[in-house]
């Protein structure tokens, strides 16, 4: 239980360093656009303005890029605690094979996913559907301009995260 709230307190710090904003344009960038919209010649001017502005605006209609520092964070925590959550179910297989008793040898949480004993490559292909269906869904909420898109990529990491404790705490 001691992990499991750990391992929710260092996702929340996560998800808080994730909204974090974008670093403000250093001083040095302001003074070069001034100069370069300040050329000689007033059809140098025209063009110059126009390629300072259009470079600055980050898409068009005010749109934000889907894929930002945000989400990527949230997909690569939400994928290291699913592939995390498959390498410890594999613990089970190893207790099985040694013909370990008194500790899980066999899969309990999610036999449907893993089956009884879970080979390496079913593991491992579960934790890929796993986690590119949560990328997915989060990518497609927030293409739609969903307020919810991080939800798939912070249930996956919470689920998978209390699959990592319980693996470790039973399995080890």
């Amino acid at each position: 239980m001691q992990f499991a709230s750990w391992c929710g307190i260092t996702l929340l710090a996560l998800v808080a360093v994730c909204h974090a904003g974008d670093l403000p344009d250093a001083p040095s960038a302001t003074a070069r656009a001034a100069a370069v919209a300040a050329p000689v010649s007033p059809s140098i001017a025209v063009s110059a303005t126009a390629a300072v502005s259009a470079t600055a605006a980050p898409l068009s209609r005010g749109e934000a890029p889907v894929i930002d520092k945000k989400f990527l964070t949230l997909a690569i925590v939400s994928t290291g605690s699913t592939f995390a959550d498959s390498y410890t179910t594999l613990f089970a297989r190893e207790n099985w094979l040694a013909g370990k008793q008194g500790v899980c040898n066999i899969e309990t949480e999610s036999p449907y996913l893993y089956g009884t004993h879970p080979t390496v490559g079913r593991a491992y292909a579960v934790a890929s559907a796993k986690s590119a269906g949560s990328a997915f869904a989060a990518y497609y909420l927030r293409r739609h301009h969903s307020k919810l898109w991080s939800l798939p990529l912070m249930a996956n990491s919470i689920m998978s995260l209390q699959g990592v404790g319980q693996n470790l705490k039973n399995c080890n």
